[in-house]
């Protein structure tokens, strides 16, 4: 929005400057000589809302284009050197202008010589208001619109000698207090602090060639020549403008001068320090921007020459009490490594705060490195107060690092430590969120693996759920239509957690749905599986299962358990463990399995409940580690057998989440539960 209006005004600006200047332009070709006092005023009115409406314009423009104080400078020292260049060749050519009457060429000339004029010294003075609020801290818009306003009152002063020749006091009295505000505005040179040692020498020489400049140019249209006599036939306004701007340029960069002067002792510290600040800022860019470790140090290790002026740099990380070298600018790995090893002897050697090592002090193994320094800054790359690693600057120079060189070297080993752990920990992440798209791959793989949908029938009603403790768990279940008539279902654990479990209940879930369609025993069949993970499961891993087929037609349950929690019958007002032997897949390859193995039948009743669940549900724990244990689970069923099956799932879960709220789920947990609708 502000630069919108910015835009507006300029535009507007320059079009009022124009509509004035050719009304201007024109009022002066048809009354050259302005014979009388209200033709006078009539064109001091249109020269002054020239000098208004330029000024408008330009000074706006600057703020919006100003690339550098130098810049500024020299486009006013061109307009000065293009002033004194058409007042010399002008006087040249026309000559003193004594005994020299005007005529209607010179009044062209003149007419055309004070435009060029009015933009020259509109343009400079913008130029010196530009620089005039450069860097200030403070508003002192106050003085300078002070100094505004008495250059207008020098320039209407000059109307009261059209009525009274005599009345020039208050044209003096103006144009003095006029310089007088020069003077004081023209201190204010913040900016000149902030340049560059090299642009200051810069500015002294430009400073005296145009401080000479404007004194020229005010002794010329100041002296006794046809130029003056031009101008205060144009306007004596005019006149009195351009004389107090070349003033003011002669003033203030005659002190301009003198102030770059005292700061060329200061000069060299304060680009020094600009340096670290600017190294300091990049740094921190690099903070967001970098993510590569190496290319991180690479960059620390090259912005710490600059910064600690130094002529070499190295970085070495910390990983339990060892040291690795990560980095070097300006010096070789080999040498670099002698160093450290020299400075840190076995590695117990740590360095809380910044030390300056002296070169001659360190063991005789580098003495015949490529590189001789006499002195070594090394600052530790601290993070929460825990040193991971070292930041070297090194100088072949006789003078050792002073106090403030001592003080940058430590603020810039600890930016380069937030930021060489901000890119580890972005690389972390970026590594978690890659495992994390794995994850999510596997998540969506084992939901596609468990059945979608339960199966539905008038005698048999079932809920099942799976809960994994993370992403991806090794718990199983799944149902198998094996004619119209019988259901088989399975329920399984894989041990351990995560992806590898996971692949594991992958490989169980196809050896079960590939036997269940060609064994119709539930021993027989967990026989088989156990034979076939012979060659998939090693030592540590096995799996618990149970595996029942229910007869829908008859009510007959035939289970055989491998090593699985209980089945709980709840038949009535009474709950059941029902607990065949057996024992897991994977742990016995001989005939001591099948020995061990032994199978169910029960004979349900109308609206029997049976339950098959993981260890994930007793085995849930609090705060104070206590297990769900299976009495609050018997309870929970029995008060709760009346409802849908799906109301006893959530009730169940409800109990299990009070319970553990404040711990964490230690495993996976999965519920499947059947009810027997005998066909009335």
């Amino acid at each position: 929005m502000r630069r919108q209006i910015n835009s507006l005004t300029k535009s507007r600006g320059l079009e009022n400057a124009i509509l004035v200047s050719i009304i201007l332009f024109l009022f002066n070709l048809i009354f050259p000589l302005h014979e009388s006092a209200i033709l006078s005023i009539i064109n001091e009115v249109f020269v002054f809302l020239t000098f208004f409406f330029l000024y408008s314009y330009i000074h706006l423009f600057l703020s919006s284009k100003v690339d550098s104080p130098l810049t500024l400078v020299l486009n006013a020292g061109i307009l000065a050197a293009l002033i004194f260049f058409i007042v010399s060749i002008a006087n040249v050519i026309l000559g003193s202008g004594d005994n020299r009457s005007i005529g209607f060429f010179d009044s062209l000339f003149s007419v055309l010589m004070v435009f060029v004029f009015i933009g020259a010294i509109v343009y400079i003075f913008s130029t010196f208001r530009e620089l005039f609020f450069l860097r200030q801290k403070k508003d002192p818009s106050t003085y300078f619109n002070t100094m505004l306003i008495f250059f207008a009152l020098s320039f209407f002063s000059n109307i009261f000698l059209l009525f009274d020749s005599t009345l020039d006091y208050p044209r003096d009295a103006f144009y003095v207090v006029t310089i007088v505000l020069i003077c004081l505005n023209s201190v204010r040179v913040s900016w000149i602090a902030f340049l560059p040692k090299k642009q200051k020498y810069y500015l002294l020489v430009i400073a005296v060639v145009l401080s000479i400049l404007f004194g020229f140019d005010f002794a010329l249209i100041g002296g006794n020549n046809i130029i003056r006599k031009m101008l205060y036939a144009f306007s004596p306004g005019v006149h009195t403008m351009i004389h107090l701007v070349m003033i003011y340029g002669c003033i203030y960069f005659a002190i301009i001068f003198f102030t770059t002067l005292f700061h060329l002792p200061t000069a060299e510290a304060f680009d020094r320090k600009a340096a670290e600040v600017s190294s300091l800022m990049d740094l921190t860019k690099l903070i967001t921007q970098v993510f590569d470790f190496k290319e991180l140090g690479e960059t620390i290790t090259t912005l710490t020459t600059r910064v600690c002026n130094s002529d070499s740099a190295w970085l070495i990380t910390k990983k339990d009490n060892n040291i690795e070298l990560s980095s070097v600018h300006n010096i070789g790995f080999v040498d670099a490594d002698r160093i450290t090893k020299s400075i840190f002897g076995s590695g117990d050697t740590d360095f809380e705060s910044i030390e300056i090592v002296q070169y001659d002090s360190i063991n005789s193994n580098t003495k015949h490195i490529g590189q001789s320094f006499r002195s070594i800054a090394v600052a530790p790359l601290k993070v929460h107060g825990k040193i991971n690693g070292y930041l070297f600057a090194a100088r072949n120079r006789e003078n050792n690092f002073d106090q403030d060189e001592k003080k940058s070297v430590e603020a810039y080993a600890d930016y380069a430590a937030v930021a060489l752990e901000n890119a580890k920990l972005i690389e972390e992440s970026i590594e978690k969120e890659r495992l994390e798209k794995e994850l999510d791959v596997a998540r969506d793989i084992q939901n596609k693996i468990l059945p979608n949908k339960v199966p539905v029938s008038k005698q048999l009603q079932v809920s099942a759920l799976f809960v994994p403790a993370f992403e991806v768990g090794g718990d199983y279940y799944d149902f198998f239509e094996l004619d119209n008539d019988r259901l088989g279902f399975v329920v399984a654990d894989v041990s351990g957690k995560g992806i590898s479990a996971a692949f594991i209940m992958a490989e169980v879930k196809g050896i079960f749905e590939s036997l269940s369609k060609i064994i119709y025993k539930p021993r027989e069949l967990l026989i088989q599986v156990n034979d076939i993970l012979k060659s998939s499961l090693d030592k540590k891993n096995f799996v618990t299962a149970i595996y029942g087929i229910i007869d829908r037609k008859n009510g007959i349950l035939n289970i055989s358990r491998a090593g699985h929690t209980p089945v709980i019958l709840c038949r009535g007002d009474k709950i059941e463990h029902m607990q065949p032997p057996g024992i897991g897949l994977g742990l016995d390859y001989t005939s001591g399995f099948s020995s061990s193995l032994k199978e169910l039948e029960i004979k349900l009743k109308n609206n029997d409940i049976v339950i098959c669940y993981s260890d994930g549900i007793p085995e849930a724990k609090n705060h104070l580690e206590e297990d769900f244990g299976y009495t609050k689970l018997d309870d929970i069923i029995m008060a709760n057998r009346e409802k849908e099956l799906d109301l006893i799932s959530n009730a169940i879960m409800k109990e299990l989440s009070l319970f553990s709220k404040n711990h964490s789920q230690h495993d996976d947990i999965t519920l499947v539960i059947f009810k027997w609708k005998q066909n009335t």
